[in-house]
């Protein structure tokens, strides 16, 4: 084996855990596997002796490079018009495809990433690292540029937002699919109360049509708005197709086969307090065809 093959053997050891920092990071899973793929990049042209720690090495450029694309995103004002859900993870019901146990190790919902979405990118990156993968603050700050403190407070202050606005989702997957089967059941009967009844009195609910289809994007709030829209949509209850969205109960929408929607729901204290709804044809294209089939 040569010196490149070792290399690459060594780097496939810490794929898994830089492609769950990167996720965490963007909430984009290509832009994910961009940023890791950068990250072995830079890696091919350092001489890896000098490298005393390759774990935490990794790590940081990969934090670096993911800094660099949110500070992107935000100098451009990056944007959708409308409503932008955070790229979902779906695997079929009967668990967790064993590509995505790394990225959903810390139940990275998708209603947390959408409160991620809305941190400065340095704050983001002091949660993400401190909070989730538990990098000392000294070596954070010397990503971000700022002292320990400056970066400690960063961590803080998006933690409070993490804190006050993400909800936390009830542990038991039965009990959570047994609440999303009870909302498409009310919504295939028609059935407004019994709608309004498994819904959070301030529920929201995120749908995301792309940037082709902005006019397709919305955010509703309270569970009469939410029924009310769920009842629109009844006529498609027949092509729902149970799977698990970021590793919690949710549904892919395909008639004739075809997903038109994947829906993540938030479910705590036993009522649905989020609905995240993607809808962009160019990213339900890379849905695996196993995951809604029959």
């Amino acid at each position: 084996m040569d010196e490149i093959e070792m290399l690459a053997e060594r780097f496939e050891a810490h794929r898994a855990h830089l492609r769950a920092v990167a996720y965490r990071m963007l909430g984009s899973l290509s832009e994910a596997d961009d940023a890791v793929q950068e990250t072995w990049l830079r890696l091919s042209r350092v001489e890896v002796g000098d490298v005393e720690n390759l774990g935490g090495w990794l790590t940081t450029v990969v934090a670096r490079v993911c800094l660099n694309t949110l500070r992107s995103r935000t100098s451009r004002r990056e944007q959708p018009l409308g409503v932008y859900v955070p790229d979902p993870v779906v695997s079929r019901v009967d668990g967790v495809d064993p590509e995505h146990e790394a990225l959903l190790a810390d139940s990275v919902g998708l209603a947390l990433l959408v409160v991620l979405d809305s941190l400065a990118p340095a704050e983001r990156l002091a949660f993400v690292l401190h909070d989730m993968f538990a990098v000392p603050f000294d070596d954070i700050a010397l990503i971000v540029e700022r002292s320990p403190s400056a970066t400690r407070q960063l961590a803080s202050r998006a933690r409070r937002r993490v804190q006050q606005t993400a909800p936390t989702p009830d542990a038991d997957l039965a009990r959570q699919r047994e609440v999303v089967d009870a909302f498409f059941a009310a919504s295939r009967d028609g059935d407004f109360a019994a709608l309004v009844a498994v819904l959070d009195p301030d529920v929201v609910l995120r749908s995301d049509g792309g940037l082709a289809r902005s006019n397709a994007t919305a955010i509703i709030h309270g569970a009469r708005t939410v029924a009310e829209q769920a009842l629109t949509f009844a006529r498609l209850s027949p092509f729902v197709r149970p799977a698990l969205v970021n590793g919690a109960a949710g549904v892919v929408v395909a008639p004739r086969g075809r997903p038109v929607s994947v829906m993540g729901f938030t479910v705590s204290d036993g009522k649905v307090v989020a609905i995240d709804v993607l809808a962009d044809p160019d990213r339900l294209q890379r849905l695996d065809p196993a995951v809604y089939a029959d």
